[in-house]
Order: structure tokens, then sequence, then C-alpha cells
């Protein structure tokens, strides 16, 4: 999921990190699969943990917890790759908000679907939150200079392989972004009370055509006309960043 400052040529292979649909289930609309209740009785997040100052104090001194989500069923033979994305928190006046993407319906794999701004780490970034801070700038044009990271989640390893690291950071929301439109058709912003709150998360369930059983999260998050279906590997952290959070 690599990009330049310019938008790569159509015949550009886009790698994406956030892609969660193995081939065994391409053909399977997320939004049709079952789902339950993911909430598990679970208590929001109160809306006085999730200021910029508590979430820098949150991040300076870190509760004991356990993430609920590592690793997704390996379904590929590939070398583990590691990766990073950023988990932009927009400091709006009237409450933080998620900065998330949808990529474009015409890449050949993973279309459509909601991710961070993220991609393989390269051997030219000095660290893992530098290829963060470059793969946000080249997708959708968010400069460093409105962003002020936290730290970092525990690895979530993804079906494809790739070990990815999110970067949690504060945005100041004066940013103008420039969209690279090759990899990302729209830019958008959900707000985290709403995502820290376990009552919109659903579980789903499926079994693939190998035998083996997947499950997953997703947040359907309704925008005006639009259904935000954040899911998969983007959902397994946002509910990693809850417990988190709520620990």
């Amino acid at each position: 999921m690599t990009s330049s400052t310019s938008a790569p040529t159509p015949s550009a292979v886009v790698e994406p990190v956030n892609a969660v649909v193995p081939p065994a289930l391409l053909q399977i609309d997320p939004r049709q699969v079952p789902f339950v209740d993911g909430s598990d009785g679970l208590p929001a997040v109160a809306p006085a943990q999730l200021t910029a100052t508590a979430l820098r104090t949150r991040f300076a001194s870190p509760p004991v917890w356990t993430p609920e989500l590592r690793r997704e069923p390996r379904m590929s033979d590939r070398v583990p790759a590691q990766a990073a994305v950023l988990v932009p928190i927009v400091q709006r006046p009237q409450g933080a908000t998620v900065l998330l993407t949808e990529r474009t319906t015409h890449l050949s794999t993973h279309s459509g679907q909601v991710a961070f701004p993220g991609g393989r780490v390269d051997p030219e970034d000095a660290n893992i939150q530098a290829a963060a801070l470059r793969e946000a700038w080249e997708e959708v044009g968010l400069s460093a200079q409105f962003i002020e990271v936290l730290g970092t989640l525990p690895t979530y390893t993804t079906v494809t392989s790739f070990v990815v690291t999110p970067v949690v950071a504060l945005v100041q929301p004066d940013f103008v972004l420039d969209i690279n439109p090759f990899e990302v058709a729209e830019a958008f912003e959900v707000p985290l009370a709403w995502l820290m709150d376990p009552a919109n998360h659903r579980r789903h369930a499926v079994s693939a055509t190998d035998g083996v059983r997947r499950t997953w999260y997703s947040m359907p998050y309704v925008d005006g006309p639009h259904e935000r279906f954040v899911w998969g590997a983007t959902a397994g952290m946002l509910r990693n960043l809850y417990r988190f959070l709520a620990a």
C-alpha cells in the first residue's frame, strides 16, 4: 500500500496492509455475514478519558492490559513484513474524531475497504513511527506538522502476513488533506467516542472454503447517506485501542 507523493501509474502494484479478506472469502460481502452483539456488556470509555490531556497521560503511563486481538488466521506463505498504520485522533472542538480512508474501487484487491493510512515499513524509514507518518503524507497529504505521536499499540498480524504496528497520534484540526486519488477514494472522520463504545461493535463469523473459521469485528457508522463499514483489521485495531483506554 506504499505510494509516492505523486499518484502511481495504473500499472503500479499497490500492496494493502489493512487488507483483511483472504482469497477464499473474496466473493463474500462482509456486510452480509451474520453477526452478534460484540459489546459483551462492556462499558463505553468515559468522555473524560478521550480528551487530549487524558490520552497523553494514558500513553505516558500505560496500564496493565491485554490486547483482545493480535493475529488473524494465516492464509499466505509469504515471509512476514513489518508495516505501520497511523491512528489519527483529530482534536475537533465538538469532540475527538478518528480520520479514516476508503480505498478506491478500481484497485484489484480489497477495493472500497475502510483503512487507516499506512503501509509497509521501507528501509529508508528511521523507525515505525516515521513509516506511519510517511504513509499518512503520501496517501492523504496529512503533514507531520499537525501530528503529535502519543505511542503505539501491540502489533496486529493480518492474514497476508503483515505485522502491523498502530501508531496513535493527536492531530490538530487545521490541516488540509491532499488525497492520492489512485489509492484513496475518500477520507472521513468518525467520532472517537462512538468507536470507543462497544455497543457499536459487532462480531462476525464465517467458515472459509479451506475450512478455517474466521471471526472479525465491524463498526458500521452511519454518516449521512453513507454507511462507513469499518471492519476486519481496522476494526480489530480499534477494538484493541478500546481495551487499552478502558483498562
